[in-house]
């Protein structure tokens, strides 16, 4: 008897008998305001029973229907979208004109590397004398102590400097913080908190391990930042209950949120977490634009001395900030804060000119972890996560621990397996 491999269909069609099936498939839903490409009104799906695996014009990949008989329409598992939101566009030094670039700029690049530690030096410690003695976290910091952060403000801004941002383009006005109590913003790079504690001086939430960071830990905890643990339920709602207290009480600074989870590369807009609208409060969004010819300085999937080094032997980076008008959410809005943030989400992507997608962090952990086992292509690993954890409640740790187990079986390029694994 033949081998069998994982495609080989289970039963054998007679010889003269090779069926080539068309079905039409009517979709009657109206597409979501919100997406940006307006679905088809009919998929035609061929199924060729040689190989036993269906395909439609979308690019979806589906295994023959075994429930027909109950009237069952089967599963579908989506191809993953052709937007990479985390590929850096130039992770390389490429061209005759970058090599001479950076080698004219290495000189300037070392009194930049002097500038950037003597303004972190400087910083931390005035932020050490801001910080002494004060115990009571729970309540806004005393006046003389926010005065003292004006110098480390003002060391954020030559910190700025010395990554080649000389000066920065603004449009338009942040609100009062009585107004706008939240704001939120797209994320690139690591250039966007040092901005904002130089410009806004707001609470940030960020992630607990951020704690750990030397001389940045000590920092931002002068900003009274809001901790979060994104796999742990309790950190999250404890988060949430944080967020809500300080942006009802004006004596507190604004909140700032980014909502996206994650640095991205700019070209796409993914999918938002739900703390920043879940209190109902008006929100006021900005976004941040990185135009460049020569180096992206997105910090998507490269590493950090890298991106820094390319930054440090630039003429010039640019950097431009629009202060968008503010979402008031409306009273249905306030209860449902998935509306909210889609409201939020389409206004920022507009102003961008950008695409949503239902990316998430998640997808970022299963292009590390492919990129970790050394896959080729380990950016087709991405499956927009937010949108397999609402379709079928798997989370990003069983998603990479999905891919792990996969991985293990030594998949072909196209991510097949070739035969049953026992």
């Amino acid at each position: 008897m033949a081998e069998l491999d994982i495609t080989s269909p289970l039963l054998s069609s007679p010889s003269s008998y090779q069926p080539q099936t068309v079905l039409t498939v009517h979709d009657d839903q109206d597409s979501e305001p919100s997406n940006l490409q307006s679905s088809l009104p009919t998929t035609i799906l061929h199924q060729n029973h040689n190989h036993g695996r269906t395909h439609n014009e979308n690019g979806h990949h589906s295994s023959p229907n075994p429930y027909e008989f109950l009237r069952s329409g089967g599963f579908s598992i989506p191809a993953s979208t052709t937007v990479d939101p985390f590929r850096n566009e130039t992770p390389f030094i490429s061209g005759i004109y970058e090599v001479i670039k950076i080698v004219l700029c290495l000189p300037i690049a070392l009194a930049r590397l002097v500038l950037f530690g003597a303004s972190l030096v400087v910083g931390y410690m005035a932020t050490k004398v801001a910080l002494a003695g004060w115990r009571d976290k729970q309540n806004p910091m005393p006046k003389w102590r926010c005065r003292l952060m004006w110098v480390t403000r003002v060391c954020a801004r030559f910190i700025l400097f010395s990554f080649g941002y000389h000066w920065i383009r603004r449009k338009g006005k942040p609100a009062p913080r009585e107004i706008a109590p939240v704001v939120v913003s797209n994320h690139v790079s690591y250039i966007e908190p040092i901005f904002y504690f130089y410009e806004l001086f707001p609470t940030i939430v960020a992630s607990e391990s951020h704690d750990s960071i030397p001389f940045v830990g000590t920092i931002i905890r002068a900003m009274q930042v809001i901790y979060v643990n994104r796999f742990s339920p309790t950190s999250r709602k404890n988060a949430v209950n944080e967020i809500k207290r300080r942006a009802s009480c004006n004596v507190f600074p604004r909140v700032l949120l980014f909502p996206e989870g994650t640095t991205t590369n700019g070209k796409a807009l993914i999918s938002f977490q739900l703390g920043a609208f879940i209190a109902g409060h008006p929100i006021q969004p900005i976004i941040v634009r990185y135009p460049h010819v020569h180096f992206d300085q997105s910090w998507g999937f490269i590493s950090l001395p890298k991106l820094m080094f390319r930054m440090f032997t630039q003429f010039h980076n640019f950097m431009e900030v629009e202060y968008l008008p503010l979402i008031m959410p409306s009273d249905h809005q306030k209860q449902n804060a998935v509306r909210f943030a889609e409201r939020t989400g389409r206004a920022m992507a507009s102003a961008l000119n950008v695409v949503q997608t239902s990316h998430s962090y998640g997808d970022l952990m299963l292009l590390m972890k492919a990129a970790q086992l050394q896959q080729e292509k380990p950016w087709i690993y991405m499956v927009e996560m937010a949108r397999i954890e609402s379709l079928y409640h798997i989370s990003s740790l069983e998603a990479v621990d999905f891919l792990d187990k996969f991985l293990s079986m030594n998949p072909d390029p196209s991510s097949y397996l070739d035969q049953l694994m026992f």
